[in-house]
């Protein structure tokens, strides 16, 4: 693994990462009792402090976005690509025109949430050509599609799809916001009192009550980008509690988030695990890879090492999923569950192919982590996301809410 520093309000190559089994470090010896050589003596108690969230610190740290901005100045591919794909998007023109609104609804009647996901893809676009290009009228706008937002929406809400809604434009409104949170004239207190008003109350009684269903009725992307939206809020609210629930949640929960429910069988002599949602269609699976690999990489860049996890098991169910969609065979094992509020039995007794192929901006965000970063090999992650590249971002992939689903321009942002 490569080397990283552990003071966490340093950019974001930290000789410190935090693993499942505690903190560990490159080339650290370790003294009596496992304590890490100038750490307090055995037997001691350890010290509490507090978490500083490094800035910017979501899905795009500095060192990415100051390698991007580097990179396409030099007019170096496959940065350069990506920066165009990004440039001509509808959605990163600073003559965008935001259309907020104080209710948002998703799922039933009157719903309006199609203008929430665009005006937050646009913002981040924007934010991005500000970040890489020093655009100040991409910045501006930028600015203004959040402040006009903050200023207005209050409720989210809709059917049951009122939580997919609180889950994942709870996290991209956050990573857009994030990288104009020092910019002049951007209200930041007030943008920090939307989300945990508007979006937070909803994460927190999903994940708690799971809208009174069954605890298995709900697909791992339901929680996935819940508690992307808890992990975003904390870091951009810099809330410790939001953050380490997250955490939490992701290792020990009960919900189909948690990695072993997630990705509930592993086949450690072919190097797979089986996602959750195979059985029901490849869409939702890629989604949640997009979903989780947005959990993994907004902790890499606070210390945390989610993507390594119980031995790599994120790591195993991306190559299961992209030798799947490449057209390759991979193993399926019965997988069964209780849906409604009566855990009615339910079983998929073998892979989905429907929408088999499909293409989504999440594969080169895992190539270049666990190939370049980590240097494994990952043969069908690395196969399916040249086949994606360059990967493009919201309003790349069709019209519909699935073709938002995921922040995107991973060949721009994390190539190396």
């Amino acid at each position: 693994m490569p080397r990283h520093n552990s003071h966490r309000g340093a950019p974001p190559r930290r000789t410190l990462r935090r693993t499942a089994g505690g903190p560990t470090a490159a080339g650290a010896a370790a003294g009596p009792a496992g304590v890490l050589g100038g750490g307090p003596r055995a037997g001691a108690a350890p010290t509490p402090k507090a978490r500083t969230f490094s800035h910017p610190g979501l899905m795009n740290a500095h060192g990415e976005l100051n390698r991007a901005k580097v990179k396409v100045a030099a007019g170096a591919d496959p940065w350069l690509t990506g920066w165009q794909r990004l440039t001509a998007n509808p959605h990163a023109q600073s003559t965008w025109t935001p259309r907020p609104v104080a209710t948002v609804v998703r799922g039933g009647t009157g719903q309006n949430y199609v203008q929430l996901y665009r005006d937050i893809h646009a913002a981040y676009q924007n934010a991005l050509r500000w970040k890489i290009a020093g655009s100040r009228e991409h910045g501006d706008r930028a600015r203004d599609i959040l402040n006009a937002w903050s200023a207005t929406l209050t409720t989210v809400t809709g059917n049951a799809d009122r939580f997919l809604a609180a889950g994942l434009y709870g996290w991209q409104f956050a990573n857009a916001a994030e990288l104009v949170r020092d910019y002049p004239g951007f209200e930041l207190a007030r943008f920090q009192n939307m989300l945990k008003t508007a979006f937070l109350p909803l994460n927190q009684q999903f994940l708690s009550g799971h809208n009174d269903a069954c605890i298995t009725n709900y697909w791992a992307n339901w929680d996935l980008c819940t508690l992307a939206s808890l992990m975003a809020i904390g870091i951009f609210c810099d809330d410790e509690a939001l953050y380490d629930q997250a955490l939490t949640y992701l290792k020990t929960g009960e919900g189909n988030g948690a990695f072993a429910k997630a990705i509930p069988f592993v086949y450690e002599d072919e190097g797979l695990a089986q996602w959750q949602e195979s059985g029901r269609d490849q869409g939702h699976t890629m989604m949640g890879m997009g979903q989780l690999g947005a959990l993994c990489e907004m902790a890499w860049n606070q210390g945390d090492d989610l993507y390594g996890y119980d031995d790599n098991r994120f790591m195993k169910a991306a190559q299961y999923v992209a030798k799947y969609n490449l057209g390759q065979d991979v193993p399926f094992t019965e997988y069964t569950w209780g849906t409604g509020r009566n855990c009615a039995h339910r079983e998929h007794t073998v892979i989905s192919d429907v929408a088999r192929g499909q293409a989504r901006p999440v594969w080169d965000l895992l190539h270049f982590h666990y190939a370049r970063r980590r240097r494994l090999s990952v043969p069908y992650i690395t196969a399916i996301a040249e086949k994606g590249r360059a990967e493009g971002g919201g309003g790349d992939y069709g019209p519909n809410s699935g073709g938002f689903d995921q922040l995107g321009f991973g060949t721009l942002l994390y190539a190396k």
